[in-house]
């Protein structure tokens, strides 16, 4: 995760990133290298789908290719929270204090010496783990938009969203229907220096074409029939701020070109206008469908997706974060009973276990109104497995009838209680792994963080 010490050295010498990655290694460093710039990008984009990857950066400012410098202005769009501390030569001081008025960290001259290379980049990971916790708390000042969970893939998303928020670089949001992108549009918003500024959201897919064009460049008065006055579009109503485009993938040829244009250049033309008008928006998009392989099909720009594509955040399907599933349960009918007036206290095993056994193809969304029709429905405070639709018990029946024979011992019944329920797993998972803490958060299939925070929160430190 970001709060890891964890180094990238980016150094067109290989002797010189030996002899730094053997100092930092001594004292607890993980390091990553690379010989180059270009390299150095191309590890980041790899990374940045896993779940460890740097919060501090040690570049040599003289490299062939992308120098120093050039790499710094990359990574700060890029990475804006990653230090970046320099490796100069003693006779090119001065050039290096101008990188730090542009934005560098700090730098050290070549060869550094043992003590301040690590004295420097213990003080860059400090700085960087404070920023990235400013970011966290400002991202949970509105709880309700951010993701409910504590899987891996969902902790990623969180850090990646911390990661791209205060960058000006566009973001490309890819996940299935139902999993949250807006979501994600609304916390890179929010963690950015445009929080102030308008977020303003087009679902692309909603619009027809003619219409979705003026929605997004606007017209002016007399461009068509019945356009009797100026109409801005979304480009300018989010000017300083955030546009968000919901299903990119669903936008004709014609205005992908035209969108291009604004990407690149920072300018629109509105519909009937002679004259291009400037813009300061900063774009997020978001798609369901696999863009590299609409591109590859000729349906969709090139230059237009790795320019959208400058970061990624992938979410994962419900599918592959079940164990997310007792506090989504709980979280979501503690917000529809305040909406529909009604208070449910608990859910059975039953029905916990039936939800855990479905594919929910529609993701949260799904489930969302799987548990607000159970909740509507329900004479009491606890929801049970009558109140669930057929196509998710039917699964579940399905499972009992084929996997119990007569001679299994039932297994005793579960906690009522959700907390309950998580806290005795935790239990039998410590005590099934001799305590062992990784090999337990393994087990539950979440990060050893989690399970960090969900012993202290249950009062299991002492195990």
């Amino acid at each position: 995760m970001t709060d890891e010490r964890i180094v990238l050295v980016v150094d067109d010498e290989p002797s010189h990133r030996m002899m730094v990655r053997a100092v930092l290694e001594d004292d607890g460093w993980t390091v990553l290298e690379a010989g180059s710039g270009e390299r150095a990008l191309s590890m980041l984009a790899e990374e940045a789908e896993s779940d460890t990857y740097p919060s501090v950066a040690l570049v040599d400012m003289k490299m062939p290719g992308m120098d120093g410098m050039q790499l710094l202005k990359e990574l700060q769009v890029r990475r804006p929270i990653m230090p970046v501390v320099l490796l100069t030569a003693f006779g090119s001081v001065g050039s290096a204090v101008d990188a730090m008025k542009k934005g560098a960290f700090d730098y050290l001259t070549k060869p550094a010496d043992n003590d301040e290379l690590i004295a420097v980049i213990s003080k860059a990971f400090e700085y960087h783990k404070l920023l990235n916790e400013n970011i966290r708390l400002k991202l949970e000042v509105s709880g309700e938009a951010d993701f409910i969970g504590a899987s891996p893939g969902i902790e990623r998303v969180r850090d990646l969203i911390g990661q791209a928020g205060p960058s000006e670089a566009t973001v490309l949001v890819l996940g299935p229907s139902g999993t949250g992108k807006e979501l994600v549009a609304e916390g890179l918003h929010r963690a950015s220096n445009r929080a102030d500024r308008p977020l303003i959201k087009v679902n692309c897919a909603a619009l027809p074409d003619d219409l979705l064009e003026s929605e997004l460049f606007g017209y002016e008065k007399g461009a068509f029939t019945g356009a009797v006055k100026d109409k801005p579009g979304r480009f300018q109503l989010a000017d300083g701020g955030t546009l968000f485009l919901d299903e990119i993938g669903e936008i004709p040829g014609a205005l992908q070109a035209k969108l291009l244009r604004a990407l690149q250049e920072k300018t629109i033309e509105p519909l009937g206008s002679v004259s291009p008008v400037q813009v300061d928006t900063r774009i997020i998009a978001a798609t369901n469908r696999n863009l590299k392989k609409e591109v590859d099909a000729g349906r969709f720009r090139e230059d237009l997706y790795y320019r959208l594509a400058v970061l990624e955040i992938r979410i994962p399907p419900l599918c592959e974060r079940k164990e997310d599933l007792p506090l989504l349960v709980s979280f979501l009918l503690r917000r529809l009973g305040n909406k529909n007036n009604k208070i449910i206290r608990t859910v059975t095993p039953a029905f916990l276990d039936a939800l855990s056994d479905y594919d929910w193809p529609g993701n949260v969304r799904e489930l969302e109104n799987v548990l607000e029709r159970a909740l509507i429905l329900s004479r009491s405070d606890a929801l049970g497995t009558d109140l669930l639709p057929s196509q998710i018990t039917g699964a579940r029946e399905a499972e009992i009838h084929m996997d119990i024979s007569p001679s299994m011992t039932p297994t005793p019944p579960a906690p009522a209680n959700l907390e309950e329920a998580e806290k005795q797993a935790i239990i039998q998972a410590l005590e099934e792994n001799g305590n062992h803490r990784e090999r337990t958060a393994e087990a539950l299939g979440i990060s050893r963080r989690t399970l960090q925070y969900k012993l202290k929160k249950y009062g299991l430190t002492r195990r």
